[in-house]
């Protein structure tokens, strides 16, 4: 008997516009996409492609202009919801990328761990909590030494493993991690990904990792999701991802991407040299946002948005190059 994946977070056409002085920006333009339980997805992107305002509307710090967020089947965001139960705050966490500016000085390791296990209820006393916050530093491989200290004492890894024990603290079954190592030196990065891939495992944790870096998503992701300009461009299982690449962009990220052996450069794409620079996204072009970049574009690509389409199974991509009603599919 086959058995069925259940989704765990799944977005409906979600967009996120912001009004400013210049304009509206739309940071999201209709981004759709779900995770099964036990998933890991990575969602990769340039400065100022999206992912992180993905991010920050799923978690409930921006309301969505438009569409819809779904945890396993309930729908606990949408336009007209602007605030979170307790219930989904519990059940998914954040993590953000720089751990300084989420850790409150004023506060001790033990009373930042505190905090979620009173607003959530999940301990009945003082020894109870206490008792907790030192199972959760051993979780996240730090000694009870750090109780007393203040964030300001310890360095940029340890902060990010407390963050994480936070995080953890509720035992949720969802973290978005964003870009959750890109402000540690690498040995930290390598300890950070190595810690979070067994508490992944020992805890049947999803995430949704956000970053820049496609080497890092080869090895940690099953999913990977490329934005551009507010859209998703390509979204694939990571072996397919890798090897069978269809987007110009995709495939111009992937050529750039730096390797250490002949073999590893033969599996790159051919190198593509991307035309001009990232539009502004409060003047994005018509058409395919990325037409101004791309060497392979139409006429079509000027004049009509292109449709998600899908090119394998689970293999989607945002492209008129593979949309039948301009031009047949060569692969």
């Amino acid at each position: 008997m086959i058995k069925l994946q259940k989704k765990i977070l799944t977005v409906k056409n979600l967009k996120k516009y912001f009004t400013t002085q210049q304009g509206v920006v739309k940071a999201v333009d209709g981004v759709s996409f779900s995770m099964n339980i036990g998933d890991i997805l990575g969602l990769v992107g340039e400065s100022g492609s999206g992912k992180s305002t993905i991010a920050y509307t799923i978690m409930g710090i921006y309301t969505p202009t438009e569409g819809e967020i779904l945890y396993k089947g309930d729908s606990y965001l949408n336009k007209g919801k602007r605030k979170i139960s307790l219930k989904f705050k519990k059940e998914m966490q954040i993590v953000f990328q720089d751990p300084g500016s989420s850790l409150n000085p004023s506060q001790t390791i033990k009373e930042i761990l505190e905090l979620p296990l009173k607003v959530h209820n999940i301990t009945k006393n003082k020894r109870e909590r206490l008792k907790k916050v030192k199972e959760i530093l051993e979780m996240v491989q730090l000694s009870q030494d750090y109780l007393y200290k203040y964030p300001n004492m310890i360095g940029g890894g340890e902060k990010q493993m407390i963050s994480i024990a936070r995080a953890l603290a509720v035992n949720p079954s969802f973290i978005l991690l964003d870009e959750p190592t890109s402000a540690l030196d690498v040995s930290i990065q390598s300890k950070i990904i190595r810690m979070l891939m067994n508490l992944k495992k020992k805890l049947n944790l999803s995430y949704l990792f956000i970053t820049h870096d496609l080497s890092l998503m080869r090895n940690v992701a099953n999913y990977v999701a490329i934005m551009y300009l507010g859209k998703i461009c390509e979204i694939a299982a990571t072996e397919e991802f890798y090897n069978h690449s269809f987007h110009p962009y995709t495939q111009m990220l992937l050529s750039s991407i730096p390797v250490l052996s002949e073999e590893e450069e033969r599996l790159k794409p051919k190198k593509i040299i991307s035309q001009g620079e990232i539009p502004s996204p409060v003047n994005i072009p018509t058409g395919c946002g990325f037409h101004t970049r791309c060497s392979k574009k139409m006429d079509i690509c000027e004049q009509e948005v292109p449709e998600m389409i899908e090119v394998g199974k689970g293999h989607f991509v945002c492209c008129h190059l593979f949309n039948q009603k301009f031009i047949n599919i060569k692969t």
